[in-house]
């Protein structure tokens, strides 16, 4: 007569030497050998239903896990697009400038510092500065030899190689020359700072002999003239030609002619102001596009991270927001001058006969460079006044959204709790439910046991029926 064993084990019950499988994998336990009955399958679809609950709140876990993700992304988006937005209204970005353009940026360039004139400068370069020199020939000392270079001091180490020594002299900061090794083995020292002033002075203090002077060369002062009144500087870096302006002189133009300096009136950086609307409008067309993308994914009925956000109201909120403060004038400001269309940030909206633009249908932003740089030579202080109104209205909006104290902030802290619930949840029903099938493999293997003892008796007694005399 078979026997069979059966085992408390969360994941298997050996029956007959075969096995029926387990909640969440594991081995198969196969019983039904006394009875005839699949036992597997009878356990496996009776656990179906029991799954079916913990299935629904995994699909509920995962599809509060997607949103979060989403919200997440659309919350560090908004958070940039709200910097931007600051960015556009930060009142130095209107901070007065002064173009300077050179004719011959080769020879003469020019930078502004403040409060230059206004106007245009015939520069002449007839020379330009540079340093003293001084040449000397190279023996490596049979010991060591002592040198002092415009008073400070070196030693030349026996043996030493000239690029040696040239490398020791460059690496001293408080050194006044620059050495450099020639092809012919000699050494030429160069006054760190130019003009007829500079000089350079060796002294052999130990008499070692390492260096012998060849020649040498005076260092001069840069050469020039601004509008016929000449100058010299002992540096090409000239601040006291053009008031408020720096020139740097690179060639003279004793051949090509005098070089036209011009300044141009203060004004703000129209450059800077374009720069910072574009990078702007770049993020709010990316902000708008994945939060529509989201509002109308449609949900699927077999993934459950798949249009979490269709629909939702909160986002739609924010969206419409965003899109209606555009075109919101600034309280107080006048007509023509109160409104971001008026410095041209538009949706660029298709007019006439042209193609419909799904740009512009979407939502998406333009800036017409053309119309902000007009309106910033017209009227700068009321290009300044419209994005200072609107940008502070603007980051209110973002930021409701996306600080840390936000709607979206909200959201995400109750969803992630909602989140660590369910997985109690879950886990405990788990845990149940593979009691509740040890459970069921336990009472289907005692029953075959029971089958089999009680078909192994009737066939004992058939047998003895069978041996009696006359049967």
């Amino acid at each position: 007569m078979s026997t069979s064993s059966v085992s408390s084990s969360s994941t298997s019950t050996s029956t007959s030497g075969l096995t029926l499988s387990s909640l969440g994998g594991g081995g198969l336990q196969v019983t039904g050998l006394a009875s005839g009955l699949d036992t597997n399958q009878i356990i496996t679809e009776e656990m179906a239903i029991y799954q079916q609950p913990v299935t629904n709140l995994q699909n509920q876990q995962s599809g509060l896990t997607a949103m979060n993700k989403q919200l997440t992304s659309i919350q560090s988006e908004l958070k940039t697009l709200s910097a931007d937005a600051l960015a556009v209204g930060d009142p130095t970005l209107f901070e007065t400038q002064q173009s300077v353009t050179s004719s011959d940026p080769t020879r003469v360039t020019a930078t502004s510092a403040s409060g230059a004139g206004v106007g245009g400068y015939q520069v002449s370069v007839s020379q330009l500065a540079n340093s003293a020199q001084a040449t000397y020939g190279f023996t490596s000392p049979t010991s060591d030899d002592n040198i002092s270079i415009n008073g400070s001091q070196y030693t030349i180490k026996a043996g030493e190689s000239v690029q040696d020594f040239v490398d020791s002299v460059n690496s001293d900061q408080n050194g006044s020359v620059f050495a450099a090794a020639t092809n012919s083995g000699t050494v030429v020292f160069s006054s760190r700072q130019t003009g007829a002033s500079s000089a350079v002075g060796v002294t052999d203090v130990s008499g070692g002999g390492a260096l012998s002077p060849q020649s040498s060369k005076a260092g001069q002062d840069a050469l020039f003239s601004v509008d016929g009144v000449s100058g010299s500087s002992a540096s090409n870096s000239v601040t006291n030609a053009i008031g408020g302006v720096t020139l740097t002189l690179t060639g003279v133009t004793t051949t090509s002619g005098p070089i036209t300096v011009n300044v141009g009136a203060p004004a703000p950086n129209s450059t800077n102001i374009s720069n910072a609307i574009n990078t702007f409008v770049t993020q709010y067309n990316k902000v708008i596009s994945d939060i529509q993308t989201q509002l109308t994914q449609q949900p699927s009925s077999t993934d459950p991270t798949q249009g979490t956000l269709f629909g939702d109201p909160e986002l739609q909120d924010v969206l419409t927001s965003m899109r209606s403060m555009m075109f919101t004038a600034g309280s107080g400001l006048p007509s023509g001058a109160a409104t971001m269309d008026d410095i041209g940030v538009s949706t660029g909206a298709t007019t006439g006969n042209g193609a419909v633009s799904q740009s512009a249908l979407a939502g998406n932003l333009t800036l017409n460079a053309t119309t902000l740089t007009n309106m910033l030579a017209s009227n700068p202080g009321g290009v300044k006044s419209i994005l200072g109104s609107w940008s502070s209205s603007f980051v209110n909006i973002a930021d409701n959204a996306s600080d840390s104290g936000g709607t979206i902030a909200a959201r995400l802290a109750g969803d992630n709790s909602q989140i660590s619930n369910l997985g109690n949840q879950i886990s405990s029903m788990q845990s149940a439910l593979t009691d509740k099938q040890n459970f069921l493999v336990q009472e289907f293997a005692q029953l075959e046991a029971a089958l089999s003892s009680n078909q192994s008796e009737s066939s004992w007694l058939t047998s003895q029926i069978a041996s009696l005399p006359g049967a």
